[in-house]
């Protein structure tokens, strides 16, 4: 299972990637290979501020829904609109071009409380 280490991890399968001031916020390879085909991603909280473990959306696959949540707390700024016609870029790039949304990070040393790549192998019994 590939978990790259530029990135940390939360217990709930999301992953967070901090460029300059902006966090970029997606779910795992490993989540998606456990959620199956992705059909559709909704997410309505677009600039909501929203704190660490909130739901900020949904993830929709063939057989089940499942809750997003926000690895660390901050004001949505975007939502990746190219899952809007292709939600199946999570299954085959979910590091990428299938990150899902853009923060404003509240606290970027909640940071800190997540996940390196190491620890979420583990997680994930890799």
């Amino acid at each position: 299972m590939n978990v790259p280490t530029n990135l940390k991890y939360s217990k709930d399968h999301e992953w967070v990637k901090i460029e300059g001031d902006i966090a970029y916020i997606g779910i795992t390879a490993y989540a998606a290979d456990q959620l199956g085909d992705i059909v559709f991603i909704d997410v309505t909280t677009v600039g909501d501020n929203l704190d660490k473990e909130e739901v900020f959306g949904t993830i929709e696959a063939v057989k089940t829904v499942s809750d997003i949540f926000m690895p660390i707390g901050g004001e949505i700024i975007e939502f990746n609109e190219a899952l809007e016609g292709n939600p199946g870029l999570v299954n085959t790039d979910p590091y990428g071009e299938a990150w899902i949304i853009k923060i404003n990070p509240t606290d970027v040393s909640e940071m800190n409380d997540l996940l390196d790549a190491d620890a979420y192998k583990a997680l994930i019994g890799e």
